[in-house]
């Protein structure tokens, strides 16, 4: 039987989600826990890599368990009584045996958080830049990525990745109080894609690249024609979605 568990991380103490020799993973930690408390052996099927040091607010895994799970609410219980703090279980529920936290995947969104002056709070949590940016004309230059497919330029070199093509569907600053929030929202997305496309529309923002250039730089399918990758601390995983075909009946709404 099949199910997905819906949980949170702040990836900051980890080398990312993905299992690594000699380095501590929130798949690895994730998988210790529901082993112990399922007394079953299993492989946890993440929806995605996270790099380190980047964060989720709502990330998805699968795993295959022999018999019913009695109380998926209990299970919620007992794990994040047994996890770390900076992972925390939202909930577990019963899926069809072919769903694939992965591949099932309609739709992922990001967010980067940038803060323009030192903060004390959560300072590994939003990253801080002092360069003064023009958010309009970021925001206008945001609207460019929606009309193109090919992303080879905001992935990382030599990324295993069998297509650079991803459909973005939403891409916009916004203030929240004292910072401002890049959102972005695709089918899917290439290694490192969020950090390197918010280093080029800062290189926008701060006039060292004109609006009508991000078009050159997505169509000469270079990385080193766009701008830096940004750093982990402000990037956060937010949200999956995935068809109401693949939940059991009562489980998932």
């Amino acid at each position: 039987m099949r199910y997905f568990i819906d949980f949170e991380y702040c990836g900051t103490a980890y080398h990312g989600w993905q299992i690594q020799p000699n380095a501590v993973s929130v798949q690895e930690t994730l998988t210790k826990a529901l082993q112990m408390v399922l007394r079953e052996s299993f492989e946890l099927v993440g929806a995605g890599r996270t790099d380190t040091g980047v964060h989720a607010r709502q990330m998805v895994a699968h795993f295959d368990v022999n018999k019913e799970i009695a109380s998926p609410q209990l299970l919620v219980r007992k794990l994040n009584g047994l996890l770390p703090a900076d992972i925390a279980v939202h909930e577990v529920y019963r899926v069809t045996d072919d769903a694939h936290a992965r591949f099932d995947a309609t739709g992922r969104t990001y967010e980067y958080w940038l803060c323009q002056h030192k903060t004390a709070f959560a300072p590994h949590m939003i990253t801080q830049t002092h360069l003064p940016l023009d958010y309009n004309k970021m925001n206008e230059a945001a609207k460019i990525l929606l009309e193109e497919t090919d992303f080879a330029s905001f992935c990382k070199a030599h990324a295993d990745c069998k297509t650079t093509i991803c459909h973005v569907r939403r891409a916009f600053w916004e203030q929240r109080g004292e910072c401002w929030v890049f959102t972005i929202e695709a089918d899917r997305f290439l290694r490192n894609m969020v950090r390197a496309t918010v280093g080029t529309l800062i290189e926008i923002g701060r006039g060292t690249m004109a609006i009508d250039e991000l078009r050159t730089v997505l169509h000469d399918k270079n990385r080193c024609s766009a701008g830096q990758s940004m750093p982990a601390d402000g990037l956060y995983l937010v949200k999956i979605d995935y068809p109401t075909t693949i939940f059991m009946p009562c489980e998932k709404n």
